[in-house]
Order: structure tokens, then C-alpha cells, then sequence
């Protein structure tokens, strides 16, 4: 793509969280998008954004579940910036407005203690790199109408972010095996799924070592700090106004993101 189909790529996005209007998908009218493409295009939002003032507090990794993987044909994960604006407080019911295609995904967010970069990190890098680890609700969403996604459309989305409901009680990695922790994602009190941290490219700990390689060869790196979304543990989940969903994790703890119905203001 030119400079110029990169702007105006972004730009369909902007307008789409503007807006509240879904686009449709950027490769059917950008056949050729490559990966290079799309993350330039997420890139420009980025900037647009952190020039109005919003402040990068993280990253998160997605396509990290086989499943994902074979819906769009894809081997490999994506990664997307993490800002301040998404960070929601557990307490606080979610306007569901905010939000144009909203789903949920149980996953544990690691928080680092000093900085990781890429190229050549090890599991033992990250682990070494992180202070805690949180319990984490992620809300993800699509600017592109109905989903109908491909990988680069996701990516040039910001890999489908939305927001982050995080969990108060941090925990240590010490004693925690992250490939066998199980999790439990309720839906007003009824059990929906089940899933285990092996369901993340093996371990949560191969994201975040993925994600500072990843980073790392452009330059990029992990601060401390930075909360880093690995993936979901579960499928995604769709949510609707008067939801109330609640991420149970082995030996990690629970969080809950409430959506507030048509009455609630946060």
C-alpha cells in the first residue's frame, strides 16, 4: 500500500470509533494488504491518538489459540498497543455504547517490572521481566462490521481492541505453572467455558516472549509497568447490557466486568 492508502485506511477506522459505525473490511477494498501494510495502519492510529494526549500503558497479543489460528488461516499470533483510555475500573459498570461489537476474553495480564526487548528473549527473560501477574477480563471489538475479519483487518484494528478490566490482588509468578491453570468464565452467574493456560501458544509466558522478539525488531520494547495481554484462555464471548461477566483463575484469583443496562452511567 502507499502512504496514501495507509492514511486513508486509518482514517475509515478513526471514523468508525467516531462514529459507531462498523466499515467493512479493509481487504476487500485493499486485496493486497500485506502485514507490513496493516500494522502500519494500526501505527497511525496510535500516533493520532497518543498526539491527542492518550499514553501507551501496554500491548496485547492476540490470535494465540489454535482455533483463531485456523479461522484465518494464520500460524502465528498479533499484537496490538494497549492505551490508557481502555484500562476500566472493575467496580464500574461499562457503558455498553462505548463499544460496538463487544466480546470478552478471560486471559492473565502480566505486569512488568523492568524492561524486555527483543531480539533473542528467552522464557527465562520474561520470566526474570515480570513483578506480577493480575487476573484480567479483555473486552475486544471490531470497527469492521460483523467480525468478518482477516488477518489484516484485524491487525490494521488495533488487533481488535476494545478495553481491560483488571483484577486488584496481584499475584507472584513464584509456584504458579501458567501452561495448567485452569480458568472459569461465568455469565450472570452461570458457567459458559472452561480453558487452561496451555490453550496460550502453550504457555502465557511464549506470548510475552514472542511479543518482545516481535517489538524488538523494530526497535520496540516492553517498559516497566506495561501490562502485556498474552490471549484468551477461552473462546470469545458476546456480551450484551446487564451482562455481568467473572474470569475464575487457578491460584491467580477472579475478576468481574459488569456492562451497564440502558440506565446505568459510569
Amino acid at each position: 500500500m502507499d502512504p496514501g492508502s495507509v492514511e486513508k485506511a486509518a482514517g475509515a477506522l478513526l471514523d468508525a470509533y467516531a462514529t459507531g459505525t462498523p466499515i467493512s473490511p479493509l481487504t476487500q477494498e485493499y486485496p493486497d494488504m500485506s502485514i507490513a501494510d496493516a500494522y502500519a495502519v494500526q501505527a497511525v492510529q496510535v500516533k493520532t491518538w497518543t498526539d491527542a494526549g492518550a499514553r501507551v500503558k501496554g500491548h496485547k497479543v492476540g490470535l494465540t489459540s489454535a482455533a483463531m489460528q485456523r479461522q484465518l488461516g494464520v500460524n502465528y499470533p498479533d499484537s496490538g498497543v494497549l492505551l490508557d483510555s481502555m484500562f476500566l475500573p472493575e467496580n464500574d459498570a461499562i457503558e455498553r455504547s462505548r463499544f460496538l461489537q463487544p466480546r470478552v476474553e478471560p486471559e492473565v495480564a502480566f505486569v512488568l517490572g523492568r524492561p524486555l526487548a527483543g531480539p533473542g528473549v528467552t522464557a527465562a527473560d520474561a520470566v526474570g521481566a515480570v513483578e506480577y501477574v493480575l487476573p484480567a477480563l479483555e473486552v475486544i471489538d471490531s470497527r469492521i462490521a460483523d467480525w468478518k475479519i482477516k488477518l489484516p483487518d484485524t491487525i490494521a484494528d488495533n488487533a481488535s481492541s476494545g478495553g481491560v478490566v483488571l483484577g486488584t490482588r496481584p499475584v507472584r509468578l513464584d509456584g504458579l505453572d501458567l501452561a495448567l491453570m485452569g480458568c472459569l468464565l461465568h455469565r450472570n452467574g452461570n458457567l459458559i467455558d472452561t480453558g487452561a493456560g496451555g490453550a496460550v501458544l502453550g504457555s502465557p509466558i511464549n506470548a510475552l516472549v514472542w511479543l518482545a522478539n516481535v517489538l524488538g525488531e523494530s526497535g520496540g520494547s516492553l517498559e516497566p509497568g506495561h501490562v502485556v495481554l498474552p490471549g484468551s484462555i477461552t473462546a470469545m464471548v458476546p456480551v450484551a447490557p446487564g451482562d455481568t461477566m467473572t474470569a475464575t483463575f487457578a491460584g491467580v484469583g477472579s475478576v468481574t466486568a459488569r456492562f451497564g443496562g440502558p440506565d446505568d452511567r459510569t
